[in-house]
């Protein structure tokens, strides 16, 4: 089966501080599944690094993306988010592992939009995007759950 899986995960260096996010049990689904990178933020044409970027709220609903600057960057936001989500359909991706608290992978926490470090409940423009498109998402502490998901038996250590 293919998954979409946010790049970093695997080790690529692409998240807004130049450094990747690794994660064992990420890349070891690569050996019963293929795996279908994904960068939203590269994909919607930012460069790496960037200025940290955090969803803005208003009236409990994400409104923009602002990096710490102030710039409004939600135009590449939402393009990286189309553009992740249409190759996950094109390459008929099951699912996705997207990383957790990152205003585009998000899959239920986000920074709260103050830059303060704070999370919050929510997700990220490309995890929602790919919830309303119909692709089921997990970020990297939910590799249990996908594996049942899929009908596999998660491995114990």
């Amino acid at each position: 089966m293919r998954i979409a899986v946010s790049v970093c995960l695997l080790g690529e260096p692409c998240r807004y501080d130049g450094q990747s996010a690794s994660c064992a049990s990420v890349a070891q689904l690569g050996e019963e599944h293929i795996l279908v990178p994904v960068c939203p933020e590269v994909m919607g044409g930012l460069p790496t690094p960037r200025d940290p970027s955090e969803i803005q709220m208003a009236a409990g609903r994400p409104e923009e993306v602002l990096n710490a600057r102030r710039l409004d960057v939600t135009a590449w936001f939402r393009k990286g988010a189309e553009e992740a989500v249409s190759l996950a359909l094109d390459q008929e991706c099951v699912a996705a592992v997207l990383k957790q608290r990152s205003p585009s992978c998000g899959t239920s926490l986000v920074y709260d939009g103050t830059f303060s470090g704070t999370v919050v409940a929510g997700a990220g423009l490309t995890a929602r995007l790919m919830r309303e498109r119909g692709i089921p998402v997990f970020d990297e502490s939910q590799i249990g759950d996908l594996l049942s998901f899929l009908g596999q038996e998660p491995s114990t250590c």
